[in-house]
């Protein structure tokens, strides 16, 4: 924004510093990541579609991408633990690739919930879960784990058809409604694990940010 207002009042570049064509390159890298207030909103669907517009963003800087990423996920209000409990329920063409970051996160320690389809998918490629009753399928059902304050992490792709919907957005508001994490994106999903991988070896720094240059290497 400074540099904005100072070629609005006819300063140009050299005048406030910099030089034109590639700026140096930087030792810091800044990752932002967005902010959706879905527990300020009532009734609404955690599922992202591209219409969907972020409330805000944060943003993550350090000299490491883990670090900058950490920070990033903190900023957005998601406590990052190596290991704790985890929530799987994923569609049918998400499962192949949701299995290299259910294992991350077994190997980590993390005990792996699902529903019957996920569950069989994981057990049959060596991954262990709990499995859970899909909404309304018995007592407990997976709405039942989600609001019983034992749960770190939810993981559902949404599903197309109308009863996978309405379980889908169930599973998702609940989450939200009891301050669960929920990703609905296996790209997200595996930043996560990476995160998790590296949180209790990673020294988290201060960066004073009236001194980073407004060039950073955005990720």
């Amino acid at each position: 924004m400074p540099l904005a207002v100072g070629t609005f009042f006819g300063k140009t570049l050299p005048d406030m510093g910099y030089h034109y064509g590639l700026q140096r390159e930087r030792d810091l890298i800044a990752i932002k990541m967005p902010v959706f207030s879905f527990e300020k909103l009532y009734g609404a669907d955690v599922n992202l579609g591209p219409e969907m517009k972020s409330t805000g963003e944060v943003l993550g800087i350090a000299k490491t991408f883990d670090e900058a990423l950490i920070k990033a996920f903190y900023g957005a209000g998601v406590h990052m633990i190596k290991h704790g409990k985890v929530i799987f329920t994923v569609k049918n063409s998400d499962k192949e690739e949701a299995l290299p970051i259910a294992r991350g996160l077994y190997d980590l320690g993390w005990t792996i919930y699902a529903t019957a389809g996920t569950s069989d998918f994981f057990n049959d490629n060596d991954i262990p879960t709990i499995r859970t009753n899909k909404v309304g399928a018995g007592k407990p059902d997976i709405l039942d784990h989600i609001t019983s304050g034992k749960i770190n992490l939810v993981i559902n792709t949404p599903s197309r058809g109308v009863a996978h919907n309405r379980d889908g957005y169930k599973i998702r508001r609940n989450a939200v409604e009891a301050g669960i994490p929920c990703l609905t994106s296996l790209d997200t999903a595996n930043a996560f694990l990476t995160c998790a991988r590296n949180v209790e070896t990673t020294q988290l720094s201060v960066i004073d940010i009236t001194k980073v240059s407004t060039f950073l290497n955005f990720i």
